[in-house]
């Protein structure tokens, strides 16, 4: 099936484009029971209600959903209401998170044209991508989003068809009704899944005014279901792309580790370079890595490994990510300061202090990872003089730092072995002393007490 001309959302006079069974190939055995049962009791209670958005859509590409999301005809306070396990979240658009079992199933009722007023967050009901957090953050946030461009409008509730044509992308804008085992289309989604296409809903400049956000999320998306943007969409992105300067540094941080933790990381990265959206959310790291190319090396290969991890279901610190993207300014500005003459450790810190403080402008990142990203780069210069082995071997924060020293190497940077030398100590080998600390293994030598002059005792005896 090919997908219409790239114009925006389509419709039929007659309603939702119905897929059947033999059309859509969902297989039952692939969804979670909970969510059959959120959606079924609310049915029972006399409203509509379908599974919507990404697991919809990942059910029809054939992947396990990560999560079930439910769209309902019933207000918050109703949902809230008819499960005894829910809580209302959200502020100025809310939703009901009804947890069963260790399943969280988010439901949020449907949304209708909007007035003139706030938007406080379009997308965290879309498609699962939300959570609390982020929507209690950009609630805080709607005055700086007004002086930054964006078309600010209200949420309200609205139908089934006014929810569709409210989504973000077509592929997100899907509805299963599991009774009749049918699948629901408004616009274009199930002919651009069809087609790898990923398009936005309605006017792509238009939506990103709304929320800049969308363009981060049209990346993560790209990358993740390795579609290809809509080029209406792509040259959007390039009219817009300024916009994303006026979101909240907080919201920024949720999307950032939604971009970082999704097993795409190094596909993103090329993305983000390519429609110059990095250079907006790292600016002092793109800057470095223009300067100095190698340092490019160490972002793409601590994504890579980390990429790695994910699909071997280890576990990935945000702290160790930040610490591998904020390197190459880091380092750039601590060899500026070495050259006019500071000590190393006190131009680390200065150093680290500068580049942090600039990043969390645009990006938050919490003291829970700043503080393990610092200490893993304030590792690396003990690493290299290799002193005092086993103490450093006992820290905390010895295994990350060490890891960070192999993917430093692993970019192309000299490290005199140091690398290898670890992980010789660590295999109960004796590694080979260092060049660097061929003087510092050396016997100290005790230096003689003089005698007090004129035969004087030092004692008074």
């Amino acid at each position: 099936m090919n997908p219409p001309p790239s114009s925006g959302p389509l419709r039929d006079a007659t309603g939702p484009r119905r897929y059947g069974a033999r059309e859509h190939g969902i297989s039952p055995t692939g969804i979670s029971q909970d969510a059959l049962s959120v959606v079924r009791s609310l049915r029972s209670a006399g409203f509509e209600s379908y599974l919507v958005g990404g697991c919809v859509r990942d059910l029809l590409l054939g992947r396990p959903p990560k999560d079930f999301d439910v769209s309902t005809s019933a207000h918050p306070a109703e949902v809230h209401a008819l499960f005894r396990r829910s809580r209302i979240v959200g502020r100025r658009f809310q939703i009901v998170h009804v947890r069963s079992g260790r399943e969280i199933i988010e439901v949020s009722t449907f949304r209708g044209h909007h007035s003139p007023g706030f938007d406080s967050d379009p997308e965290t009901v879309e498609s699962g991508e939300g959570d609390e957090e982020a929507i209690e953050i950009s609630s805080q946030n709607s005055a700086v989003c007004a002086n930054s461009g964006m078309l600010l409008r209200d949420n309200v509730f609205g139908t089934v068809e006014e929810d569709a044509l409210r989504r973000d992308f077509t592929v997100n804008g899907l509805y299963y009704d599991p009774d009749a085992d049918i699948v629901l289309d408004f616009s274009t989604g199930v002919a651009d899944l069809e087609s790898r296409l990923l398009r936005v809903v309605g006017d792509p400049a238009q939506r990103f005014q709304e929320d800049p956000v969308r363009m981060i999320r049209a990346i993560r998306f790209a990358a993740k279901l390795d579609f290809l943007i809509d080029p209406f969409a792509v040259a959007a992105i390039a009219r817009c792309r300024q916009l994303l300067e006026g979101v909240a540094a907080a919201r920024m941080f949720e999307e950032i580790l939604k971009l970082l933790l999704a097993g795409k990381g190094e596909k993103t990265f090329a993305l983000l370079e390519h429609h110059r959206i990095f250079e907006l959310l790292f600016p002092a790291t793109a800057d470095a890595i223009r300067r100095a190319p190698l340092q490019r090396n160490l972002v793409t290969a601590a994504l890579r490994n980390s990429d790695e991890r994910i699909a071997n279901d280890k576990t990935v610190t945000p702290a160790f990510l930040f610490a591998a993207l904020l390197w190459p300014p880091m380092i750039r500005r601590m060899q500026m300061l070495v050259g006019k003459g500071e000590p190393p450790v006190a131009a680390l810190h200065e150093a680290a202090a500068n580049v942090v403080g600039a990043q969390v402008q645009l990006i938050t990142i919490p003291r829970r990872f700043a503080t393990p990203m610092r200490e893993i780069w304030e590792f690396q210069h003990r690493l290299e003089a290799r002193r005092s082995p086993q103490r450093l071997l006992s820290h905390p924060r010895f295994r990350a730092a060490y890891d960070f020293l192999l993917l430093r190497e692993q970019a192309g940077e000299d490290l005199d072995g140091a690398g290898h030398w670890w992980t010789q100590l660590q295999a109960g080998e004796e590694p080979a002393a260092p060049r660097s600390s061929a003087e510092d293994s050396a016997p100290v030598r005790r230096r003689r007490r003089r005698k007090p002059r004129g035969g004087a005792r030092s004692d008074g005896g």
